[in-house]
Parts: C-alpha cells; sequence; structure tokens
C-alpha cells in the first residue's frame, strides 16, 4: 500500500471512531477550525482541547495533577465565577487544584511538508510550544499547543488554605488567559486559511513557488521581526512579542524516508 493510500486508510479510521472524550464532542469554539482541517486531504484531527478552567480534587505529584486519579469538581470552556469555584471546593475532600489548560490540537499529516505549514502557522499565532513528531510506521503528528497556563493548589486534604479574595484574583488570571487564548485559536484559524491559500496558488503556478520557496530550517532561523505571517496584524505581532510565557518550542523531525 502506497502512502497516499495508506494515509486515507488512517485518516477514514479515525474519523469514523467514537468521541471518547469526557464531553464526547468537539467544543464549540474550534467546531470550524477542526471541520476544516477535516476537509483537507492532507491532514486529519485525532484531538482537540479549546481550553478549559478546571477544578480538581485529588493527589499532586510535584507541581503536576494526575487528573486520571482525581475528582472533577468543575470544568468550563468558558470565563468562571468565584461563587462556581466557591460552591464546588465544598466538594473537596483532598488537595483541590485550580486549573487553566490553554487550546490543543493533535494533526495527522499526510506529508512532512504539510506538517511544516501547520507549525509554521501555529507558532505565528501564540502557539510556540508546538512540535512535529514522526513515528516508525511514517505518522506525521503536528501538535498545537502553547505554555500559558495556570495552576494553583487552593485547599490541602479538604481545607481551604486561601482567601476567597485571592481565589477571586485567581480567576480574574484565569479568565484573562482564556480570553487570549480564544484569539490565538481566531488568528491561527485565520493565517490556516492565508497559508494554505498560498500553498494552492504555488501549487498552480510553479514559478511562483520556485521563487518564494525556502527551506524550513532557512524559515526557523529567520529575523524576528519577519517571523510573523502578514495576516497577523501590528497589534497581535506586539502583543506575542511581550508574551514572556511562550518561548519554548518543541519539534522532532526525522528524515521523510524514516
Amino acid at each position: 500500500m502506497d502512502r497516499s493510500a495508506e494515509f486515507r486508510k488512517w485518516k477514514a479510521q479515525c474519523l469514523s471512531k467514537a468521541d471518547l472524550s469526557r464531553k464526547g464532542s468537539v467544543d464549540e469554539d474550534v467546531v470550524e477550525l477542526v471541520q476544516f482541517l477535516n476537509t483537507r486531504d492532507q491532514f486529519f484531527t485525532t484531538s482537540s482541547c479549546a481550553g478549559r478552567i478546571l477544578l480538581l480534587d485529588g493527589g499532586i505529584n510535584g507541581f503536576e495533577v494526575q487528573k486520571q486519579n482525581c475528582g472533577w469538581l468543575l470544568v468550563t470552556h468558558k470565563p468562571c465565577e468565584k461563587d462556581d469555584v466557591i460552591v464546588a471546593l465544598k466538594k473537596a475532600n483532598g488537595d483541590a487544584t485550580l486549573k487553566f489548560e490553554p487550546f490543543i490540537l493533535h494533526v495527522q499529516c499526510q506529508q512532512l511538508q504539510d506538517a511544516q505549514i501547520l507549525h509554521s502557522v501555529a507558532i505565528d499565532s501564540g502557539f510556540r510550544n508546538s512540535g512535529i513528531t514522526v513515528g516508525k510506521r511514517g505518522k506525521i503528528m503536528l501538535a498545537v499547543r502553547s505554555t500559558h497556563g495556570l495552576e494553583v493548589p487552593l485547599s490541602h486534604k479538604g481545607k481551604l488554605m486561601v482567601t476567597e479574595e485571592y481565589i477571586d484574583f485567581l480567576l480574574n488570571v484565569a479568565n484573562q488567559k482564556m480570553e487570549e487564548n480564544k484569539k490565538r485559536i481566531e488568528r491561527f484559524y485565520n493565517c490556516l486559511h492565508h497559508a494554505l491559500e498560498r500553498e494552492t496558488m504555488t501549487n498552480l503556478h510553479p514559478k511562483i513557488k520556485e521563487k518564494n520557496n525556502s527551506s524550513y530550517t532557512h524559515k526557523k532561523q529567520r529575523n524576528p521581526e519577519k517571523a510573523h505571517a502578514q495576516c497577523i496584524t501590528k497589534e497581535n505581532d506586539k502583543e506575542l512579542e511581550n508574551d514572556d510565557d511562550d518561548l519554548g518550542i518543541n519539534i522532532t523531525i526525522f528524515p521523510e524516508g524514516y
């Protein structure tokens, strides 16, 4: 079986499976993005989360909350109110932790160059911890992610360790992160449209492709002042430059014949 046929088989199998997430469906804020990617021949999504605020009750291993061993006291994909957290905290018996988890998306790509396009768009949209991995069977996976999360313990053995005023402060921070997260998703979606339109045009006009084509390694070393796609406004560009949280880029790329 050739690679394109194998990719189509993987895509059909993945998209025909039931959604096994806790919610059982794609989050509202990323439905359009997920549908758009899945209609493209060279992509399909394997998992996604639009971003959420959680209150978990369970043990803490270092700074990592082990969610599989925790009770989910509260989860929302929208801005959260203090009263909702206070009510949920009354149900806590262990160590309750408030978390904000930003948008994450996993996309399997047909070719490495397809993943590179998505990766470039993700980085330019503010998801600077995004990365590409290639498995032993040749599966090329692009993970869109960032590091602007939040994780703060609120109680220990069922006893509240912070004031309500501090909880209110934390929720303001979490809600601001949620709002910024939503902007980045919209930016990613818009930039993705532009990038794929450009790719289609260059494929239709080989001379343009030859003139504008540059290696992926060269893209990574470009001048930071020119690092953002044209679809990003100067205002958004400034926001990304001031975001000290998203500095890491995690990329693992093996040779195409691996």
